[in-house]
């Protein structure tokens, strides 16, 4: 009987009530997604448009530091879970004085990476590229090393309001600076309105300045708006203690490794398209751009889910953390679809939007199958990602990561590329196998997590 009333049936008017609230929760997710969509587009478009070494330099740079920007943005997603559960239970101070920890580990996590990639700096010519390129990459490199600190200050807010439910705030701010960015770049790459024509270089400086001020104004906002006033004071007056900084790093360290993992074989498919020339790589670069718009879009629900499953944990909850997480796989499943048919009908048209270049077109055009391929896989396995993020049960990302995207990824990436001489067709296959395998490994970790959680409430119960 314990066990009937744990796992109750889910009907389907629970299932609608779990797309509705997916949907309020991701939408606002989802614009902000394409936000940054939007200034990714802009961005190569506006690069791509100055000049072919500067769209070649940029993929480079920018493939070695999307590694820390999602490992950033992968450790502060362990403040959603906690700070979620303490929401779900009504408990907003102890929820400040988390966000306390958060904040300050965070931090120290942005500088010390900050330190890393400034060592590799120096060794820029060691990765096989183009010697051309790298009087372009080096300045655009030192003005993305700035952007790591306010990235992180304003992740750790976001993923705070997103506990709290509240997607929206995030949304507003990013969106506006996205719109500062585009203007920054219009201005600053091609030397508008008496601006001077900085090329790269002028990209990086807007992206440090939207990053900057996206940071001051979500601290403003949250600091002043009465919504957050328990929480804001309680971070401000109260420790936070050494127990909860510690409890927000076993929480967030696995996603941080999952996330820079993950990504890491993505900017390792860069590495190796650069191989093959200044062209591959330009061309991965601009297919790489366009399929964020089925990536970004998918993390919108990944994260409602997350946020879903973390309140649910916070009341115990496990048939209301299956039914969200299953209604995640539904939507996901059709904005796979969707996708799939943009990218197979307009792929063509938007790389040539992207770069006039014919030969950097050429070379894009054979990516676009094996970037449908893999769409379905991606959007299942982020999915379930999300949802062990929301039960803070992660240490099971950290194996299925390692395995499924450098044991088993960029091994078959390396072959394919190159003894088989597909080339960056063949980075892109390999896409398709690591994640197929991360799918199956974490759709069984997520089922085993919360079998082990169901038997402890069941435990409780008898005991009582």
């Amino acid at each position: 009987m314990v066990g009937k009333r744990l796992i109750r049936k889910i009907t389907p008017e629970s299932y609608r009530e779990s797309y509705v609230s997916l949907v309020k929760l991701g939408l606002p997710v989802l614009v902000t997604q394409l936000g940054v969509i939007l200034v990714n587009f802009a961005d190569t478009m506006m690069v791509g448009a100055y000049g072919l070494d500067e769209l070649a330099s940029s993929a480079f740079v920018n493939s070695l530091f999307i590694i820390i920007t999602v490992m950033l943005m992968g450790f502060a997603g362990g403040v959603t879970p906690l700070i979620g559960a303490l929401y779900g239970k009504g408990d907003h101070e102890e929820a400040g004085r988390t966000l306390r920890g958060a904040l300050q580990i965070n931090v120290i996590l942005a500088l010390a990476f900050t330190l890393l990639m400034g060592v590799l700096y120096f060794f820029l010519d060691r990765f096989g590229q183009d010697e051309e390129l790298l009087p372009i990459a080096r300045p655009y490199f030192l003005i993305l090393l700035a952007t790591l600190l306010p990235m992180a200050v304003f992740n750790c807010f976001q993923q705070m309001a997103n506990g709290t439910t509240d997607t929206a705030t995030p949304m507003w701010i990013i969106l506006g600076a996205d719109v500062l960015n585009i203007l920054g770049n219009y201005l600053l790459i091609f030397g508008k309105f008496g601006f001077p024509e900085l090329g790269l270089l002028g990209a990086g400086i807007s992206t440090l300045t939207a990053r900057t001020l996206a940071a001051i104004a979500i601290v403003v906002v949250i600091g002043v708006r009465r919504r957050y006033r328990v929480y804001w004071d309680a971070m401000r007056h109260q420790h936070a203690g050494s127990g909860r900084r510690y409890k927000v790093w076993v929480t967030s360290y696995p996603l941080m490794i999952q996330s820079g993992v993950e990504c890491g074989m993505w900017a390792m498919g860069a590495v190796v398209s650069g191989w093959f020339g200044k062209v591959q790589l330009a061309a991965y670069q601009v297919v790489n751009t366009i399929a964020q718009l089925g990536y970004m879009t998918y993390m919108s629900i990944g994260w409602a889910v997350s946020i879903r499953v973390a309140n649910f944990m916070g009341t115990f909850n496990m048939s209301g953390i299956r039914r969200i997480s299953r209604a995640g796989v539904h939507i996901i499943l059709v904005m796979a679809t969707f996708t799939s048919i943009i990218f197979y009908f307009f792929t063509g048209n938007l790389v040539t939007v992207f770069t006039p270049e014919p030969d950097v077109v050429a070379a894009a055009l054979p990516l676009v199958i094996p970037l449908i391929l893999y769409q379905y896989c991606d959007g299942v396995q982020l999915t379930y990602v999300n949802a062990l993020r929301g039960t803070s049960v992660v240490k099971p990302l950290l194996w299925i990561s390692i395995f499924s995207y450098i044991v088993v990824g960029i091994p078959i990436m390396v072959v394919l590329a190159v003894p088989l001489g597909l080339e960056a067709v063949g980075v892109y296959y390999s896409f398709s196998v690591a994640l197929f395998v991360a799918t199956v490994l974490l759709m069984t970790a997520f089922n085993r997590t919360l079998k082990r959680e169901e038997a402890k409430i069941e435990e409780k119960k008898e005991s009582c």
